[in-house]
């Protein structure tokens, strides 16, 4: 959290996840069909691909006094570097995890470097909500299978299809959510996520 020289407080948000999972399919989609937020430009850095190379931006104003700067994140592994500078200052996460069986390592690889970068405050001073994406495969993972072998059976959870839409204007709206609780009320926050 930070304030501009407006006065307007200012909460920045990372889509994480491994590389192909959806993040910036769901951040554009988000951009494009979501109502009620003043949207800035949408700022890629891609490849011919469309792979992103270093992160994707955009601000989103909920209020004349509340700005959230949304990121994703380049999932390659070579852009390691890159993704740690853009959790500096971090107030949320939204983990972009990908349905198709043969990328659960991939995800469980990303969850853990996201652990080893945030420690202890994942979850707790930092909000995590996880996207369980490509739900639309026919041999998508089942959902308590993809939380256990991540580790993440008590995050607040939804399964997407970014490519549709499904889902993902309720998980950016609970990580929202949990940014702002935490912060207008860090004592109740910290009790709860105890519990």
């Amino acid at each position: 959290m930070k304030k501009d020289t407006q006065g307007r407080i200012h909460f920045k948000i990372v889509f994480w996840g491994p590389s192909l999972s959806g993040k910036t399919t769901a951040l554009r989609w988000i951009y494009d069909n979501v109502e009620g937020l003043n949207k800035g430009g949408f700022t890629s850095v891609a490849d011919h691909t469309g792979r992103t190379l270093f992160f994707d931006y955009t601000p989103m104003q909920a209020t004349a006094q509340v700005v959230f700067d949304v990121y994703t994140v380049a999932g390659q592994r070579r852009h390691r570097g890159q993704r740690k500078v853009i959790l500096t200052g971090v107030d949320g996460i939204i983990f972009v995890a990908d349905s198709s069986p043969d990328q659960m390592e991939a995800n469980i690889e990303s969850m853990a470097e996201l652990r080893s970068f945030v420690g202890e405050e994942l979850g707790h001073s930092i909000s995590l909500v996880v996207m369980l994406n490509k739900q639309d495969l026919p041999n998508a993972m089942e959902k308590t299978v993809m939380l256990a072998k991540l580790g993440l059976g008590n995050a607040p959870n939804f399964t997407t299809c970014a490519l549709t839409g499904e889902n993902v204007k309720r998980t950016f709206r609970q990580v929202t959510r949990d940014i702002l609780m935490y912060h207008l009320y860090p004592k109740t926050s910290a009790k709860a996520s105890a519990s």
